[in-house]
């Protein structure tokens, strides 16, 4: 018999564990702790001492679930924070020497390879144009796909933990966020995509889209069979900003949907998702809980 595979997604704000058998596929454990490992970053030293100590806490903890479940074979992927770390190597090599897991630093082209694969694999239509946007805590991706294949990708740096901690209010972030959209817009252009990519079916994956999906139904206990191909309209995005916006990070912990740790990122993650939608007139966009994670386990 065939043993458990796994898969970890160590983002800027999130670390995700997967564990599944392969024939037939059956999830034995999905574990997410939110370590915010880009809290603190500085361009000089890159990763801050109690990111990477939160971090590896929560990776000692994964260890302890791969052993436990007789994981045969595991592949860890680790994306913006620690690519763009002047102590990225140096965090790897602890992490493995601490933790026996050793992380593979994937570039933006990877990542969205591997988030399309995770959110094709859930998609009620995967026919025609699809764009993807996964909002990270270091950077977004954006994918336009064809067929379940990829045509074009992009990695912006405005992730929500880059723009809360990199910007003083959100007038500031929107800022960012727009020039980084103009930017993107030319690209796609020049490569003949940019209407293309306004046409496509929008699809939102990671912790903003199905934190928007989960405020929206009240979630109160988190359902990824209710979130899966659930539409979010622009008009509810609009009216989720303007209901959060005025709270204090603690007054947002009240409302029912919004995930403990993502308090203080919302805000930018709405202004990402609001901006994508505006610029390129989409109507509504449809919610993947599964992504990146999948995308690596079942490329296994």
């Amino acid at each position: 018999m065939d043993r458990p595979v796994a898969a970890i997604d160590l983002g800027t704000n999130t670390a995700r564990l997967l564990i599944a058998d392969r024939d037939p596929y059956r999830v034995l454990l999905l574990k997410r702790i939110i370590t915010r490992l880009g809290g603190g970053f500085t361009r000089e030293r890159g990763l801050s001492a109690e990111a990477e100590g939160r971090t590896v806490a929560a990776l000692k903890l994964f260890a302890g679930e791969l052993e436990r479940h007789r994981v045969g074979k595991v592949r860890a992927v680790t994306t913006s924070a620690v690519r763009d770390a002047a102590n990225g190597t140096e965090f790897c090599r602890r992490v493995e020497r601490e933790t026996g897991i050793r992380l593979e630093v994937i570039d933006g082209a990877e990542e969205a390879r591997l988030t399309l694969v995770g959110v094709g694999s859930i998609l009620d239509d995967r026919e025609g144009d699809v764009a993807v946007f996964d909002v990270g805590g270091g950077s977004t991706e954006y994918t336009l796909a064809h067929g379940g294949e990829l045509v074009f990708s992009r990695s912006l740096p405005i992730g929500v933990v880059r723009l809360t901690e990199g910007k003083p209010g959100p007038a500031e972030m929107a800022d960012k966020i727009e020039r980084e959209l103009a930017r993107f817009r030319v690209e796609l252009e020049g490569e003949g995509f940019g209407e293309r990519f306004g046409r496509a079916a929008l699809v939102g994956t990671a912790g903003t889209a199905t934190s928007l999906g989960a405020i929206q139904l009240s979630l109160t206990d988190f359902d990824y069979r209710k979130l899966n191909n659930h539409a979010v309209p622009l008009a509810e995005v609009e009216r989720i900003y303007r209901q959060l916006l005025p709270l204090t990070p603690q007054q947002r912990l009240a409302v029912p949907g919004l995930e403990p740790g993502r308090e203080e990122l919302i805000v930018a993650g709405l202004l990402v998702v609001l901006a994508t939608m505006r610029n390129f007139g989409f109507g509504s966009f449809k919610i993947s809980d599964s992504g990146l994670l999948e995308g690596v386990l079942l490329k296994l």
